[in-house]
């Protein structure tokens, strides 16, 4: 839907999208706002997606960067609005690029991490339930897709989609293709997440440390579209209640186990082919609907409140986003005296994590500090949610028996 479109969404109502959410949906967009963080915050923490180039735009850049490669480079040529692996090749001769524009041409991960021969990715569901302030939650399982043929990095095999894309949409056509029924085993061309991890502990690799690195790496993708939609938000949706987004995430592992994002769908496939698409995706929706749960709009009869709180809240949040380098010490205070506006964000967002389920808080969390300074522009109910965490994330029983509001903590 386009934006103005969701003015039309009623305050009873809950829409599956957030408008500007394609900012990271589509794959050249995708690419254009990661470079931007990368400007912005340092190629060090932004470095977790395969250079590319947009064309006809970077034509140029694309030439220099081939001409400066190695003679047996690959490179993965995707429409960038397309989905189901339509219209995606690898090349490696300049005189197989397609003619077709707009495309995105982006460097080959041409050594990841195989397992019997195969390479696979992975979908991660990443589920928003509101962008100010930001939650982002992970499902702790997913899916583990295999490409149906050994892999091999020879330029005669470049052509085999059934080698090089992992999508199920391709791999189901090859007659080589082997269904996987049980989610805790190790089988054919499917595998739950949590079989994938049992897989890796068994030889040895410390599955943990893989899911940090996923978990940083969508906060930092989400946050990449941040701007643009909560600004789309303020001008077209009556209330932040009207939106949630179920992101889909591919993420492929190298050789080394570090993980890339290859791209974010938004519209994640629903369907379930197996008794592993229900059972993972059945679980998960089942709790995203839990988390999503049903707000009653507030009626216009309520009294308002008083200009005087307002005013004050106002101030507060002026003076808590005025400071050009804040310190943990000047943000902690923030939980010091709570306006009725701040008790009614973090009532709702406990509220919300009382009811996740099988879905892990990403952000806010207790190390969210961290990822302030990656925001465009500071968001007062950001610091307040993430101070919240830091100061009762070990001791919640305690933090959900807030103070009346306007009374010292």
């Amino acid at each position: 839907m386009k934006s103005p479109g969701f003015k039309a969404i009623r305050e009873h109502q809950k829409l599956n999208h957030f408008p500007g959410s394609f900012q990271i949906g589509r794959k050249d967009r995708l690419w254009r706002n990661l470079v931007k963080m990368q400007a912005r915050c340092g190629k060090k923490e932004f470095n977790f997606f395969p250079q590319s180039f947009i064309l006809p735009q970077d034509i140029k850049l694309l030439r220099k960067a081939w001409e400066e490669g190695a003679s047996r480079q690959k490179w993965i040529v995707k429409p960038p609005a397309s989905a189901r692996g339509i219209g995606i090749q690898v090349i490696h001769k300049w005189s197989q690029l397609p003619k077709r524009r707009p495309l995105l041409v982006q460097r080959y991960l041409h050594k990841p991490y195989l397992i019997g021969g195969k390479k696979f990715d992975l979908r991660i569901y990443v589920y928003v339930t509101c962008y100010d302030p930001l939650r982002v939650y992970l499902f702790k399982d997913g899916l583990v897709r295999f490409a149906s043929c050994k892999y091999s990095s020879s330029m005669e095999s470049l052509s085999n989609k059934f080698m090089h894309l992992t999508n199920y949409s391709v791999n189901k056509k090859n007659t080589e293709y082997k269904s996987n029924s049980d989610e805790t085993a190790c089988q054919g061309h499917k595998w739950a997440l949590k079989a994938l991890w049992s897989y890796l502990t068994q030889k040895g690799v410390n599955s943990d440390a893989i899911w940090e690195k996923i978990k940083d790496i969508v906060i930092k993708t989400i946050i990449a579209s941040e701007p643009y939609v909560n600004s789309l938000v303020k001008l077209y949706v009556r209330r932040p209640y009207c939106c949630h987004e179920l992101f889909g995430f591919d993420i492929m592992l190298d050789e080394n186990l570090k993980p890339w994002v290859l791209e974010v769908n938004i519209s994640p496939s629903l369907h379930s082919n197996s008794p592993l698409d229900v059972s993972i995706k059945g679980q998960m929706i089942r709790d995203l609907l839990n988390l999503a749960g049903f707000v009653l709009p507030s009626m216009d009869s309520m009294p308002k409140p008083v200009s005087e709180h307002l005013r004050a809240e106002k101030m507060k949040k002026a003076y808590y986003l005025m400071q050009k380098i804040p310190d943990q010490d000047f943000y902690s205070s923030v939980l010091d005296i709570l306006t009725p506006d701040d008790v009614r964000i973090l009532v709702e967002t406990e509220d919300e994590y009382s009811r996740r389920g099988q879905f892990e808080r990403v952000f806010p969390s207790h190390i969210s500090m961290r990822y302030l300074r990656f925001f465009e522009q500071p968001r007062y109910f950001n610091i307040l949610v993430t101070q919240w965490e830091l100061k009762y994330y070990l001791n919640r029983h305690k933090g959900n028996c807030p103070p009346k509001p306007g009374t010292a903590t």
